[in-house]
């Protein structure tokens, strides 16, 4: 216990100085954070080794359930979020700390279980480890991840209303597109409407764009908002572009040269044998 009092100090006191003093008080330590953190990355590491030669799990039921309730939850944030900012009377281009009383608090519980869902969300991961679908475990996603709620502490102790509201706006409406799809991706029947996945990545996109022009309108409009702030959210959200991009270009220019060679054995063999491929099937499994 000594030993965590002194842990739980030392970062807290490295956190004080590099911001300054905090004041939510649900939030008082940075610590849990870290700690959880460290567990999510340990957990990846250790849980890859351990299901190595064990067979992957199926978990059909309990992702349908997780992810429709995270569907949910992202639909209440959404919806809260943008009943509360409305009648706090914020401005789209940039809106300062603490000016709308009240409505500020509720505008931060709100972004508080923002927070909270990027702990939920560590379950993506887990869930990943037991199925052995490892190739998914990628730096991107690791990174999103981790840096996300670590991230949102912070928000939530010095930012925690104001021009803070927009990213997890629209961030809520595309989970709410993301995560009913890999609900729906559970039910065999309903994967013949499932066409649209490439664009769950496309609409990420639109989204850091739109993120980052917002908050440089903060830079060129200042209203008060910390300018370190906006400038640190500017540089994350570039980092998640680049890495999206690259995973865009990757994924779907692969899956093209894969539909491409699965095309020409089709036409190869359809000259030797005389089978005809209905509608591609064999290529489009490889392409889900």
């Amino acid at each position: 216990m000594e030993y965590y009092e002194t842990v739980d100090r030392f970062l807290n006191s490295i956190l004080d100085t590099l911001f300054g003093e905090r004041g939510w008080l649900l939030l008082d330590s940075y610590t849990p954070t870290f700690l959880l953190t460290l567990t999510y990355l340990l957990t990846i590491y250790l849980g890859t080794k351990f299901m190595k030669n064990r067979p992957a799990y199926s978990l059909k039921n309990v992702l349908l359930f997780y992810n429709f309730a995270v569907t949910l939850l992202s639909f209440y944030m959404l919806i809260e979020l943008i009943s509360s900012v409305w009648s706090a009377g914020y401005r789209l281009q940039c809106q300062a700390l603490f000016e709308a009383g009240d409505a500020d608090i509720r505008v931060a519980k709100v972004l508080w279980w923002y927070y909270f869902s990027k702990l939920i969300e560590f379950l993506d991961t887990f869930f990943i480890v037991l199925r052995k679908k490892n190739s998914q475990i990628s730096f991107l996603h690791v990174y999103h991840h981790a840096s996300m709620f670590n991230i949102w502490w912070c928000v939530l102790n010095w930012i925690p209303c104001g021009q803070s509201f927009f990213g997890p706006t629209l961030n809520s409406f595309i989970h709410i597109l993301m995560y009913s799809y890999y609900g729906l991706s559970t039910i065999p029947s309903m994967h013949k409407y499932l066409w649209w996945k490439r664009y769950l990545t496309q609409a990420q996109l639109v989204q850091f764009v739109l993120t980052i022009t917002h908050t440089v309108s903060a830079w060129v409009v200042p209203c008060g908002f910390p300018m370190g702030c906006l400038k640190f959210q500017t540089f994350y959200m570039c980092t998640l572009v680049v890495l999206f991009v690259n995973f865009y270009v990757q994924t779907y220019r692969k899956r093209k040269l894969e539909g491409d060679r699965g095309a020409k054995a089709a036409l190869k063999n359809n000259h030797s044998n005389g089978l005809v491929s209905h509608n591609g099937a064999s290529s489009k499994n490889k392409l889900q």
